[in-house]
């Protein structure tokens, strides 16, 4: 039976509840960057996430069985990652500093900058990167997970064990104090 090129995460979940290990390989393939980028996000460490984001897969798959059929697959996912991540982090004791530059994107087509407008946009990047960083770190948080990884509220959510409003709230609070901070600097 060959791979279906279009199946959607719902059917990917319900042909792997009944042991089809090449739609969870597939379920995997599609979410391991973003789920790479969450655990980056909280651990500010290429190995820790990548351990984090393999403990989580295998976690996942073990919990497939109460995967609630219908429920949207990937916040499910990311809280587990999440949960991993913060695990990750809290059992080795350190307090890191968020290294965002894992969710930048590649210039995208177009022209290419002039060298002075590359180097104007490296900068403004850098002071937004080191501003976010400053943010305690629930803002910093709200921040990456709702912008850099474009997560909407909901899957904010359930990767950070937040309720939506709690995100609302946050990620509106953090704004305010990047643009206060970025003001400042200015």
């Amino acid at each position: 039976m060959g791979d279906r090129p279009l199946a959607t995460d719902d059917d990917l979940v319900a042909r792997a509840q009944r042991g089809d290990t090449r739609a969870y390989g597939t379920l995997v393939k599609e979410h391991q960057t973003l789920a790479f980028r969450t655990a980056y996000l909280l651990t500010g460490s290429a190995a820790d996430a990548e351990d984090a984001v393999q403990d989580a897969f295998v976690k996942a798959h073990g919990a497939l069985g109460r995967f609630r059929p219908g429920a949207p697959f990937r916040p499910w996912l990311l809280a587990i990652v999440a949960n991993e991540a913060r695990n990750r982090r809290t059992s080795a004791g350190r307090r890191e500093r968020l290294a965002l530059r894992a969710a930048e994107d590649p210039l995208s087509g177009g022209a290419v900058p002039s060298p002075e407008a590359a180097l104007l946009d490296a900068e403004r990047r850098e002071e937004l990167l080191a501003a976010v960083n400053d943010l305690r770190e629930d803002d910093r948080l709200a921040i990456a997970c709702r912008y850099f990884l474009g997560l909407s509220e909901e899957e904010t959510a359930a990767a950070l064990g937040w309720r939506r409003g709690t995100v609302k709230s946050r990620t509106s609070r953090a704004l305010d104090r990047l643009r206060a901070q970025l003001e400042v600097e200015a």
